[in-house]
């Protein structure tokens, strides 16, 4: 007994030698040198470069075409490649396009300007584009592109693109698509004319120009979106018929008939979502579903029309957790495919021949992924991965076998390759263990992450990560740093590889306790947890960090003066309220583009949780942080892109006004030119902002247990005094 107690007296020592005699991680290591890049992962996709040799490939003046980024027909006799990608936003970009033939070796220009979303037909014979907010359809053959819409100009109307907000808040910008067999085209119209404009400098050597854009804002009047369908033989061009108005057009999809498309209907509320089967030569609609909720509907792309013509699957969070389903399309069958209590993460592949569905769910916790099968009529269900970590599949194309890559939030991924037989997933060998990326990650002093369950004054559990210095001595108090976004539906606190990242890794070498606690409002724990922050987002988001930070202080070695929490967009606002409304348990943050005021933001999204301003002025305001700026006591650092698209550096400016007013001392650190991501490896704005944060947290949040050395950029600067 006595030596097994001087064994543990021992421990800590010898783990503070062990961490003292490894590598300690540098910012270098994390943002310039890529030190802890993985191996690459193998897949079932099989390479297209032997379709074509790139010396091969020259435009008609015999100038090599860059051949990196493109696209196959489904035939594989031709090819798109894209050369010159300008991003435009989150989810668009325009670039110079050449079709090349497989067989002739010869390669066209298809438009003499740059053009978005080039899109072979199905029998790839013919490509669908978008150039000045124009659809064109280029016949491969003729080499002859044909207007479908003549009427399109910027800021006025959009034809096959979608405008900013849907691009962002419905997550897709391609806004046409290619019947079946190719014999038709839905496309969307947006008439934004009447939709407020926002604007933002680009600051250049010269005199600077303005950018303007369509935005609207929480509140504000949308675009008018119109459905048409364009039949590419006759150049006939009917308009899909269904209820106008203030509504919502999220989604449109394609049946596995020619001539049926489904027009995804949405009122403004977001409570309401109908589906119209559509005739495609006349435009008149049925209607197939219907769901109403007492939050919000969902949308995503999780619908499928089946090879069968009788069918379709899809996902919803009618019975409190996001479930799969079918449904035949004459609404005499309604199948709930999933019954156990828990989300649906991914549905993985739909084998329609053996009547089968492969999918992931948040299980065992709503921190882990399983993967899945089911039977259509839901009968039989088989866990094919088992146990806790994140288990990411991909199957091939026949679903005899699939690759699972899986991790833990403290182990580096590893594939392995499986044989599905007699419904039972066979492990067949290990084709990647990350041999490398272990082997660097024993050099360093690398903490482990502990799984936390943190209660809130609500009577609700949280869930959350840990990571301690790795030569902790629970002798010390530490100062703790949260890293958190916190947002509808999102999670960070995952048992995945990654959620603790490398920069976690630096803070707590030099000294900290990095934390991250999903609040009321994240994802993968049911419906009534993501929706109960309908109304009033901020409130029970910032209460749960407060509750979690408080907590926290009463552990003997966490330094309760020195709590500090730090964000980025959802999270910045969250930042910005412990602050504020935190006051009492956080005395630092960092909110990096911050939305200061949802008043500021855009309607889809803002109001889908909160309606509009003029419905809920109350649940707008109570939670602003720029309303609490008073509150604050400690230090806050602002950090902005003035050309941010998405939260606008507007957020800041007005957080600004209102810290000056109420004459709180801050500091704020604002890039030029940068978008809400505010990166950049080639002009060294990823390294400077990085270092940025983490000097401001040394000596803002640091206590005498923190190494305060500075990082980066500010290794040879002078120490700043106050």
């Amino acid at each position: 007994m006595r030596k097994l107690a001087l064994l543990f007296f021992f421990l800590p020592f010898l783990t503070i030698a062990e961490a003292q005699t490894k590598k300690q991680i540098t910012l270098e290591d994390v943002y310039k040198k890529g030190t802890f890049r993985g191996e690459p992962a193998q897949g079932f996709t099989e390479p297209d470069e032997n379709l074509f040799d790139a010396k091969d490939v020259k435009d008609a003046s015999g100038k090599v075409i860059d051949t990196r980024d493109y696209q196959v027909s489904s035939d594989k006799k031709r090819i798109l490649f894209f050369n010159g990608r300008e991003p435009i936003y989150r989810r668009s970009s325009k670039s110079t396009a050449y079709i090349f033939d497989v067989a002739t070796k010869q390669a066209l220009l298809l438009n003499d300007g740059k053009i978005l979303h080039p899109t072979f037909s199905p029998d790839g014979t013919k490509v669908a584009y978008v150039f000045d907010n124009n659809l064109y359809v280029y016949d491969i053959a003729a080499r002859k592109s044909t207007a479908v819409t003549t009427d399109g100009k910027w800021n006025q109307v959009i034809n096959g693109n979608c405008d900013w907000v849907y691009e962002e808040e419905f997550e897709f910008s391609r806004a046409f698509d290619w019947s079946p067999s190719g014999s038709y085209i839905a496309y969307y119209k947006f008439d934004e004319s009447n939709v407020k404009e926002y604007q933002f400098t680009q600051f250049d050597n010269s005199h600077n120009k303005q950018y303007t854009y369509k935005y609207p804002k929480a509140g504000d009047e949308n675009s008018k979106v119109e459905i048409h369908v364009y039949n590419v033989a006759t150049r006939a061009d009917v308009k899909a018929q269904y209820e106008t108005g203030d509504i919502y057009i999220p989604r449109i999809k394609w049946t596995q008939e020619d001539n049926k498309v489904v027009v995804y209907w949405m009122n403004r509320h977001q409570d309401n979502l109908k589906l119209l089967l559509t005739d495609a030569a006349t435009g008149s609609a049925t209607p197939l579903y219907e769901e109403k909720n007492k939050y919000f509907v969902e949308i995503n792309d999780n619908w499928w029309f089946l090879k069968d013509r009788k069918n379709y699957l899809f996902t919803s969070e009618m019975n409190g957790y996001n479930q799969l389903y079918l449904y035949s399309l004459d609404g005499k069958k309604k199948v709930q495919v999933s019954k156990l209590k828990a989300d649906i993460a991914d549905i993985n592949a739909v084998d329609e021949s053996k009547r089968l569905i492969y999918y992931t769910l948040a299980y065992p916790t709503p921190m882990d992924r399983n993967l899945f099968v089911s039977d259509f009529e839901g009968k039989q269900t088989r866990q094919l991965t088992q146990g806790r970590g994140t288990h990411r599949i991909e199957l091939n194309g026949s679903y005899t076998q699939f690759y699972d890559y899986f991790s833990d939030i403290n182990t580096p991924q590893t594939v392995t390759l499986y044989d599905i037989k007699n419904g039972m997933a066979v492990r067949n060998k290990v084709v990647s263990e990350n041999k490398k990326l272990r082997g660097t990650l024993d050099e360093f002093a690398i903490s482990k992450a502990e799984f936390l369950r943190v209660p809130n004054s609500k009577g609700d559990t949280l869930n959350g990560w840990m990571i301690k210095p790795p030569n902790f001595d629970p002798n010390k108090k530490y100062p703790v740093l949260f890293c958190n976004y916190g947002g509808p539906g999102s999670q960070q606190v995952a048992n995945r590889f990654g959620a603790v990242s490398m920069w976690h890794q630096m803070l707590a070498e030099k000294g900290f306790i990095v934390v991250s606690v999903d609040n009321t409002g994240t994802g993968f724990r049911g419906e009534e947890f993501k929706k109960k922050t309908y109304l009033q987002l901020g409130k029970f988001e910032i209460e749960d960090q407060i509750d979690a930070a408080k907590w926290l202080a009463k552990m003997p070695y966490v330094d309760g003066k020195n709590i500090g929490h730090w964000g980025w967009s959802f999270g910045g606002f969250m930042s910005s309220l412990a602050i504020t409304k935190g006051a009492d348990a956080f005395s630092a943050a960092v909110a990096v583009a911050p939305v200061t005021s949802w008043r500021y933001y855009d309607n889809i999204y803002t109001e889908r949780y909160m309606r509009t301003p003029q419905e809920n002025p109350k649940g707008y305001d109570d939670n602003s942080p720029i309303n609490h700026v008073d509150k604050i006591r400690g230090k806050y650092l602002l950090i902005h892109g003035t050309a941010d698209d998405n939260v606008h550096f507007q957020n800041s400016t007005q957080m600004i006004s209102a810290l000056v007013k109420a004459n709180v001392d801050f500091e704020t650190m604002y890039y030029p030119n940068k978008n809400h991501g505010i990166s950049g490896q080639v002009d060294n704005t990823t390294y400077h902002l990085w270092a940025k944060m983490t000097n401001w947290i040394l000596e803002n949040l640091g206590n005498e247990n923190v190494d305060k050395a500075p990082v980066g950029n500010a290794v040879n600067a002078p120490k700043k005094t106050f």
